[in-house]
């Protein structure tokens, strides 16, 4: 089911549940700050869900921010910001809740232009946030082959890192587009039938690094602890290993704030899957917040 009929958002039916538990089940007035709106799939659905609800919803993508204000809702609040700033966007107040559904949108990957997708003709940008200079074009052009056979490597777990950091640096003149950057991988790395496309974990990689994901993933997830209500809920929804990793050791570093945490990551169910792709890779953590004081 979708909110619009045009974006399904993941696991919608937990992140309900998980807000009818926290504390602003219980407040007629409550907040919750959705720090990546996308296009606003999770938000609208939670303004539908609790009537009097408030959303603060931030994204780094102007044209995010430009579709939710088409929308015409009163209790929705948007901000061109990124939620590694949340503390600084909510101030002293507190909030009933933190929703971050991480990784790149669905409209982002549609559109061409802007260089997420490899099976999609266009430039190697990747930049999140437009107003931002650093682009993938930069990364490849600029970066020593070792430094980006680490990107590669660690950003993308890619075993062929070194192999494929050398074609692009022997190659850099060869190549400007998505489509270029996709085929010059796939010679590098052969595949078999059933694998998923040998440029997926590269363009991972690249998208990770230009945006600067997971430090700002870290940054966030501090804050959105310091700025929740006691009994508010932190829901995070990753899409990789990485970003899944950094929330599992969050939630177990910060136990003590937590009057309950999830102790696995929960997934869609089949029938989600099968209506909606995305949800297969997708893995929810959350917490509920406790009365302990934190001090950032």
């Amino acid at each position: 089911m979708t909110v619009s009929g045009e974006h399904c958002p993941v696991l919608l039916q937990k992140v309900l549940e998980i807000f009818e538990r926290s504390t602003i089940a219980q407040h007629s007035d409550g907040w919750i700050l959705d720090g990546t709106f996308g296009r606003g799939g999770h938000s609208r659905a939670l303004l539908n869900h609790f009537p009097n609800l408030n959303v603060l919803a931030l994204d780094k993508d102007t044209a995010a921010i430009e579709y939710g204000q088409s929308l015409g809702l009163k209790q929705l609040h948007l901000l061109h910001d990124s939620f590694a700033h949340l503390s600084d966007v909510v101030g002293a107040r507190k909030v009933g809740g933190v929703l971050l559904d991480l990784g790149v949108s669905s409209p982002q990957l549609d559109t061409a232009e802007r260089g997420f997708s490899f099976s999609k003709l266009g430039p190697l940008d990747m930049r999140m946030n437009q107003g931002q200079k650093l682009t993938a074009a930069d990364l490849l052009r600029t970066k020593t082959e070792k430094e980006l056979a680490d990107i590669f490597f660690y950003y993308g777990e890619e075993r062929k890192s070194r192999r494929i950091a050398r074609q692009i640096v022997q190659n850099r003149s060869a190549f400007q587009t998505t489509t270029d950057l996709a085929q010059l991988v796939q010679r590098c790395v052969p595949t078999k039938f059933g694998q998923i496309h040998p440029a997926t974990r590269v363009f991972q990689a690249l998208r990770i690094a230009v945006n600067d994901e997971l430090k700002e993933l870290e940054q966030g997830l501090q804050q959105a602890l310091s700025v929740l209500q006691p009994g508010g809920a932190l829901v995070v929804i990753s899409f990789h290993s990485l970003e899944d990793r950094i929330v599992k050791h969050f939630f177990k570093q910060t136990r003590p704030f937590w009057q309950e945490v999830s102790l696995k990551p929960l997934m869609a169910c089949q029938e989600e899957c099968q209506e909606n792709p995305r949800a297969r890779s997708a893995k929810l953590r959350f917490g509920l917040r406790n009365d302990e004081k934190f001090l950032t």
